[in-house]
C-alpha cells in the first residue's frame, strides 16, 4: 500500500509539474505575442505637431496609398513642366525640378520645345503659362498613365487654351528630397496639344 501511495503521489506530482511548465510556457508565449502586437500598433501611430499641439495620426498601408502617390507625382511633374512665367530663371528652375521626376524623355521634350523657340516666345511676349488637370488614369498592370488637362497661355491681348493629353509609364524608385514620392516617369510623350480657343481680352 505504501509503495502504491508513493507511486500515485509521484504520478500526481509529475502531472502537476508538467501542467505548471506548460502553463508557464503558454503565459510566456502569450506575453511575447501581445508585446509584439503592442509594438506593431505603436509603430503605426505617430504624433504630428499642429501649432505646438501633438495630434495622433495613424499610419496606413503604403500599398493602399500608392495609386494616390502615382497620380500626385504625375500632376506635380506636369504642373512644374508646364507652369511658366516670362522669366528665364523661373523657367529653368521649374524645368530642373520637373526633370528629377522623369527619365530622359522629359529632357528630350524640353530640348525640343527650346529648339522651337517656345520658351523665348514666352519671355518675349510676357506670357504666363499654366495648366488645369482634368483627370489622370492609371493602369496598374502595365504601370502606364494618361494625363488629361488643359494648357492656358495668357498674353497681354489674349488667352489661348490648348488641349493637353500625355501618356507614359511609371516605376518605383527610392525616395529622395528631390523625388519624395519615390516614382520615376518613363517614356513620356505629348499625344495631343491642339488649340481649343483663342479669346481676346477686353481693352479699355
Amino acid at each position: 500500500m505504501l509503495i502504491k501511495n508513493i507511486e500515485q503521489r509521484i504520478k500526481i506530482n509529475k502531472v502537476i509539474s508538467i501542467s505548471t511548465i506548460a502553463f508557464a510556457v503558454f503565459i510566456v508565449i502569450a506575453g511575447f505575442f501581445f508585446a509584439y502586437r503592442m509594438i506593431e500598433d505603436s509603430r503605426k501611430s505617430i504624433y504630428i505637431l499642429d501649432n505646438g499641439v501633438p495630434v495622433l495620426a495613424k499610419q496606413t498601408d503604403v500599398l493602399l496609398n500608392r495609386p494616390v502617390e502615382y497620380k500626385a507625382q504625375i500632376e506635380l511633374f506636369h504642373r512644374l513642366f508646364f507652369t511658366l512665367a516670362p522669366d528665364d530663371t523661373y523657367i529653368k528652375d521649374n524645368i530642373q525640378k520637373s526633370l528629377y521626376l522623369i527619365d530622359d524623355s522629359g529632357k528630350k521634350e524640353y530640348t525640343n520645345l527650346k529648339e522651337k523657340g517656345f520658351y523665348n516666345q514666352i519671355i518675349a511676349s510676357s506670357s504666363m503659362v499654366s495648366i488645369h488637370t482634368d483627370s489622370v488614369t492609371l493602369s496598374m498592370e502595365q504601370k502606364k498613365f494618361s494625363f488629361f488637362g488643359k494648357q492656358m497661355i495668357t498674353r497681354k491681348s489674349s488667352v489661348i487654351t490648348r488641349k493637353l493629353i500625355t501618356e507614359g509609364f511609371f516605376e518605383d524608385i527610392i525616395r529622395s528630397p528631390n523625388n519624395p514620392h519615390g516614382v520615376i516617369l518613363k517614356n513620356w510623350r505629348i499625344i495631343n496639344n491642339e488649340e481649343l480657343s483663342n479669346q481676346n481680352k477686353n481693352s479699355y
